[in-house]
């Protein structure tokens, strides 16, 4: 067996409690470097909360987090980000007056300190991985334009892209293609799948034809716990997932 030095996130003994309630109950989460972990599993499950647990937005009851060995309960979000983790949330947090080229810049890490960010001036590395970015997330044609005229699709990419000029070791995506057309899930399918070579990427999603597109893994989650995890198919004829998700 695998020690948990092994793999770049190690949830152990994970529990938050809200006034009595568990919302996230007990749980061991494992997940490696490279790998693109998905996490469904039906309203009130958790889902939401663990992000907001390995962020730092929430603090847990009982347990640990571990990123890379470096336990991050104890952490506030602002030493989580700079520890390598990056969080999208459901609705995109852009600066919509500003223009892509913009956002991708004000994200870019300034020397990640105040005497870094004085000393800051744009130079060709800098303009140089705001385009290759923007390539990435397919806005290399629109950068000049204002935040506030992209598609809803076009939004969620620029927000993957400020947490990806961050170089980030583990993304966390909240419902990334919520609201997106065929053709944008398509695209950010390919996307993902691309950014998950070298870092490690958790995924919450519902749409479960995506799920099927992306996950190397999926982890399904009922009330606070763990209730299956493996390759798509075999979860999705679980008897248990089967029943939580058609049985309500």
């Amino acid at each position: 067996m695998s020690s948990n030095t092994d793999f770049a996130l190690a949830i152990e003994d994970l529990t938050v409690s809200f006034d009595g309630f568990k919302a996230v109950d007990n749980l061991n989460l494992y997940v490696d470097t490279n790998e693109l972990r998905v996490i469904i599993g039906p309203n009130g499950a958790g889902k939401t909360t663990l992000l907001d647990l390995i962020c730092g937005k929430t603090k847990s009851t009982a347990g640990s987090i571990k990123f890379n060995n470096k336990e991050l309960s104890t952490l506030s979000e602002h030493q989580i980000v700079h520890a390598g983790v990056g969080r999208k949330f459901q609705t995109p947090s852009i600066y919509e007056n500003l223009s892509v080229y913009d956002n991708l810049e004000v994200s870019y890490p300034k020397g990640r300190s105040v005497f870094g960010s004085l000393m800051f001036k744009k130079t060709a590395k800098v303009d140089e991985r705001i385009k290759d970015v923007a390539k990435e997330i397919f806005l290399a044609d629109f950068l000049e334009m204002e935040a506030a005229l992209l598609s809803h699709g076009q939004k969620q990419w620029l927000e993957i892209g400020m947490l990806l000029i961050q170089d980030p070791e583990l993304l966390l995506l909240d419902e990334p293609v919520a609201g997106m057309s065929v053709k944008e899930r398509e695209q950010t399918a390919e996307l993902l799948k691309r950014i998950s070579k070298g870092r490690s990427v958790l995924v919450i999603e519902h749409d479960m034809d995506f799920v099927a597109r992306i996950a190397h893994k999926v982890t399904v989650l009922h009330q606070g716990k763990i209730l299956a995890e493996g390759d798509m198919q075999s979860v999705q004829s679980n008897p248990d997932v089967i029943e939580v998700y058609l049985g309500h």
